[in-house]
């Protein structure tokens, strides 16, 4: 299967740090502000957020991180063979006044938001709700637009987008994969 790198460690690196100035920008008062992660890369991904918002505003923000595992609409739609990985959310600060910025990997048909948010709503009534994502890939199915986008990645359906990321895979990299060739026998 060929894949075509479309950011590298560097890229990632400044991609996160400008959307962390755009947060820091948005957010004058960051004392109202948390940052929540969906699993499992979207939860890295926010802890690096989280560091670099905090190194620009010099607060100390709360960090979360949420599976949306039992909150997906297609739970069992699926072959049992692909059954989510269950994990741990973890939102032990009180999400009444603050703006909760949401982070995820991949932005594509909007289900895993959708799911996200509810799940977020199930601790407490933020304020308001944003969303950052690393690349947006389009093809949403709901009407959900991010706040923050590191990457705007124009795919087909069948296109893949890999994010990897030195936490879970020994590397940071984003690439695509072409859609997999089914051969035919004659």
């Amino acid at each position: 299967m060929s894949e075509k790198v479309v950011l590298e460690h560097d890229d990632l690196r400044r991609t996160l740090r400008r959307i962390a100035h755009e947060i820091a920008e948005k957010n004058p008062e960051p004392g109202g502000l948390a940052i929540v992660g969906i699993h499992t890369r979207g939860a890295r991904l926010a802890q690096r957020l989280q560091a670099l918002v905090g190194e620009l505003t010099g607060a100390e923000l709360p960090l979360g991180d949420l599976d949306i595992s039992f909150y997906r609409d297609d739970v069992g739609a699926k072959s049992p063979a692909s059954q989510p990985v269950v994990h741990a959310s973890h939102i032990d600060f009180d999400l009444a006044e603050r703006t909760v910025v949401l982070v995820d990997d991949v932005l594509f048909t909007g289900r895993t938001v959708r799911a996200a948010i509810e799940a977020l709503f199930d601790y407490g009534r933020p304020r308001r709700v944003q969303l950052a994502v690393l690349c947006d890939r389009g093809h949403r199915e709901l009407p959900i637009r991010p706040d923050y986008v590191g990457k705007n990645l124009p795919t087909s359906r069948e296109e893949r987008v890999n994010v990897r990321l030195e936490e879970v895979d020994g590397v940071d990299q984003v690439t695509i994969s072409e859609p997999q060739q089914v051969e035919a026998y004659a």
